[in-house]
């Protein structure tokens, strides 16, 4: 039977939220022994843990069909694969950074400076298209060093708290992109492949869908359903049942996590009573 091979990190966060996504779409994946390849009893998968840096080329070269990774890897390696979809999990910002005793005011700052990076092309890219020239030095790691030992005037790299900045006396002053992980493929997958990403594809949009929004149950006076409906689309519209006490109805909705808050302030000023919020464990749209 054909198999879908699947790339993604072979250790960190990215690996373990790879893996979390596979099972939430009930994907059954050995992790016991830690092999570097192992298949799905119960879909036709198989997984490959390698670098991540790695994934792009072996996605092009068709060793593996689908990949797992940050988008910042994809932009920097830049091979010919196709971004399926945002994961929405491992979101970062890719900054420069530099002494933080220096005073800046724009991009201006870093014309003919030297920046130390291990992402030198988007780096490259976003100075090309502000027309700014700078000089890049790529090094594999330890970016934040750079500045402290003379290597360098600044830094471009991912940064998520800013403490490791502030450890080595730098300080963030430009977000270049954000990155979050993305599921990429290989441009040539036959049609027994795309029909078996189809069906993980549609396994992940529900899992997506479900932890995207909630689902909700209220009580509400009659006379505020009309306005209390109009804040609740649902996937087409509320279920709306009457209650055994005269005058009130229940209703049962999906809300928007993003909304969340401010619709359930807007219910209760309207009179919603016993406003009950439950998770979803999965939605087929």
């Amino acid at each position: 039977m054909n198999t879908l091979k699947i790339a993604i990190q072979k250790s960190g966060r990215l690996s373990e939220k790879s893996l979390e996504l596979l099972k939430d779409c009930g994907i059954k994946i050995s992790t016991s022994n830690r092999k570097l390849r192992t298949e799905s009893p119960n879909f036709p998968i198989e997984v490959l843990f390698l670098r991540d840096d790695d994934i792009p080329q072996y996605v092009e070269q068709g060793v593996a069909d689908i990949g797992i990774l940050g988008e910042n890897e994809v932009w920097e390696k830049d091979k010919n694969v196709t971004q399926i979809r945002q994961l929405g999990f491992a979101n970062c910002k890719m900054c420069l950074a530099i002494p933080k005793d220096e005073e800046y005011t724009d991009l201006s700052f870093f014309k003919n400076k030297k920046i130390a990076t291990s992402y030198p092309k988007i780096l490259s890219n976003f100075f090309q298209k502000k027309g700014i020239n700078v000089k890049i030095e790529e090094i594999g790691g330890s970016v934040e060093i750079a500045p402290s030992i003379g290597l360098a005037n600044a830094i471009f790299d991912i940064v998520s708290t800013g403490s490791t900045l502030l450890t080595n006396g730098l300080k963030q002053v430009e977000t270049v992109v954000e990155s979050q992980a993305v599921l990429v493929a290989n441009q040539n997958l036959d049609e027994q492949k795309k029909a078996i990403l189809n069906r993980l594809l549609f396994r992940i949009e529900a899992v997506k869908q479900s932890f995207e929004n909630k689902y909700i149950l209220l009580n509400a006076p009659n006379e505020k359903l009309e306005e209390i409906i109009a804040l609740l689309p649902g996937m087409k519209s509320p279920t709306v049942l009457p209650l055994a006490q005269e005058g009130w109805s229940s209703i049962h909705t999906v809300i928007k996590e993003d909304t969340f808050w401010d619709i359930i302030e807007q219910l209760k000023a309207f009179g919603a009573e016993g406003i009950l919020v439950l998770e979803i464990e999965k939605m087929i749209l």
